[in-house]
C-alpha cells in the first residue's frame, strides 16, 4: 500500500524527521488559506499523486501550463493560480505511463534554500533479509539513472536486525555523503529515525529524495516516498485509514475485497490461475506467442467458487481484454470448484470473448465434465503450451 508524500511526512514528523512545513489542499480555493497559514516568502505546490518524476511531469491539459507538477510560488497569488491549474488536471510522468493520473491533491510547501541534494532510501533486501540503506550524493535524480551511468556513487549496506541501527550506520550515511561536523551528527540521528520508523510502521519501502542540506546548515527530508507491507496493514488501522483508493485501479480494489492477488496489466489476454509460480509462467507463455496478457491473477491454493466467480467478473470488467485463459493445477484448489466457478461466472456476465480452460490435478475430470456440460462455447487445452497457443489464435482471429 502506498500513500501521498504529505501523509509520509506526517509520520516520519511522529519520529522526529526534519521536514518543511506544509499543508495539504483538497480544493483550490483552500490555497489562499494555506499559503498564508505558512507564510512565505516562497512556497512550493506539489502535485499528490502515487508516482514518481512530478516535477519534470507534463499535463495533458494546456490550462493546466506547463511547468510540470511541482512548483516554486513567489506569492499568494501564484499559489492560488497554480492550484487551480493543476487540480483536477491529469499529469503524464515518466511512471505514470501516457495515461497519466488526475491531481485530487495538492501539498503546499515552505521553500527551502537548497545547499546540496541527496538520495537515500530504505528498503527490505529479499538477499540478505535486512533493511538496506541505499545512499548517494546524486539527489534529486532517478537513482535507476545514476545506478547506470555511474554506480560508484551509490553506496548500500544493511542493518543487522539482531543488533537494530547502530552509530556506525548512521556514519557510514554521513561519510556516503561527505558530511563532517555537526552535519555528520545530523546524518547519524536522521539515519536511526528513519530506521525506527521503517521497522515500527512496517514498511517495504521509504525513499528521501531529495535529502537535502539548507543553507542554514540543516538536513532536511524534502520529498518523501512511503509504501508498506499489505501483509502487515492490520496491525495499523493509522496506515489504512491513510488510503487513496482514487489512486488504485477499480479491479483491484475490486479483487482485494476478495483477497485475490490481481494487478491489471495492459495487454489482450485475462488469466486466471492459481499460484504465483504458475501465473507467471502463464504471463510469459502468452509473451512467447505473440500477445500479452491483460492482468495478473492468483486466485489462491483454497479459492472458493464465489472468490472464481469475482475473479472471473473482474477479468471481463477489462475493456482491453480480447480474450480469456483459465489455467488450473488443481491441488488444495480442486478442478470443480474452479469449473463451477467459471460456468457460474459465465452465465452471470455473459460470454463476449474466447475462453480457454485448462484443468489439471485434483477433480479434473469432474471439472471437465462440468465445462463440457455447461453448454458453453470453451475451448479445451491439454497442457500449458497448447492452452497458450490457442488463446492467442483466437485473439488474432486464426
Amino acid at each position: 500500500m502506498n500513500i501521498h508524500e504529505y501523509q509520509a511526512k506526517a509520520v516520519l514528523k511522529e519520529f522526529g524527521v526534519p521536514v518543511s512545513k506544509g499543508v495539504p489542499v483538497l480544493k483550490a480555493e483552500e490555497a489562499e488559506a494555506a499559503a498564508n497559514q505558512l507564510g512565505g516568502p516562497l512556497w512550493v505546490v506539489k502535485s499528490q499523486i502515487h508516482a514518481g518524476g512530478r516535477g519534470k511531469g507534463k499535463f495533458k491539459e494546456a490550462s493546466a501550463g506547463d511547468k510540470g507538477g511541482v512548483r516554486l510560488a513567489k506569492s499568494v497569488d501564484e499559489v492560488k493560480e497554480f492550484s487551480k491549474q493543476m487540480l483536477g488536471a491529469t499529469l503524464v510522468t515518466v511512471q505514470t505511463g501516457e495515461a497519466g493520473k488526475q491531481v485530487n491533491r495538492l501539498y503546499i510547501e515552505d521553500g527551502s534554500d537548497i545547499e546540496k541534494e541527496f538520495y537515500l532510501s530504505l528498503l527490505v533486501d529479499r538477499e540478505t533479509s535486512r533493511v538496506a540503506f541505499v545512499v548517494s550524493t546524486e539527489g534529486g535524480m532517478n537513482i535507476e539513472d545514476v545506478a547506470h551511468d555511474t554506480p560508484e556513487k551509490i553506496i548500500t549496506f544493511s542493518v543487522d536486525p539482531a543488533t537494530g541501527v547502530m552509530g556506525h550506520h548512521g556514519r557510514t550515511v554521513a561519510q556516503a555523503l561527505g558530511l563532517k561536523g555537526d552535519l555528520a551528527k545530523q546524518a547519524e540521528k536522521l539515519t536511526a529515525q528513519l530506521y525506527t520508523a521503517f521497522i515500527a510502521k512496517d514498511m517495504d519501502m521509504l525513499e528521501i529524495n531529495p535529502l537535502i542540506v539548507s543553507k542554514q546548515g540543516e538536513l532536511k527530508c524534502l520529498d518523501a516516498k512511503m509504501s508498506f507491507d499489505s501483509n502487515s496493514l492490520y496491525r495499523h488501522p493509522e496506515i489504512v485509514a491513510l488510503r487513496d483508493t482514487t489512486e488504485e485501479d477499480e479491479k483491484e480494489i475490486e479483487a482485494s475485497k476478495y483477497d485475490l492477488a490481481y494487478i491489471a496489466l495492459d495487454g489482450t489476454i485475462g488469466c486466471m490461475v492459481n499460484g504465483a509460480g504458475l501465473a507467471m509462467a502463464t504471463l510469459d507463455i502468452i509473451k512467447l506467442y505473440g500477445e500479452s496478457p491483460a492482468n495478473f491473477l492468483d486466485v489462491g491454493g483454497g479459492a472458493s467458487e464465489e472468490k472464481v466467480t469475482a475473479a472471473f467478473k473482474i477479468i471481463t470488467a477489462d475493456p482491453n481484454v480480447k480474450g480469456i485463459l483459465v489455467n488450473i493445477f488443481g491441488g488444495i484448489m480442486k478442478c470443480d470448484v474452479i469449473a463451477a466457478g467459471v460456468v457460474g461466472a459465465v452465465k452471470a456476465v455473459g460470454l463476449k470473448v474466447p475462453l480457454v480452460v485448462r484443468l489439471e490435478g485434483t477433480n479434473v475430470e469432474e471439472g471437465k465434465k462440468i465445462i463440457r456440460e455447461s453448454g458453453l462455447n470453451v475451448l479445451p487445452a491439454d497442457d500449458l503450451d497448447d492452452a497458450a497457443q490457442k488463446i492467442v489464435n483466437a485473439v488474432k482471429g486464426k
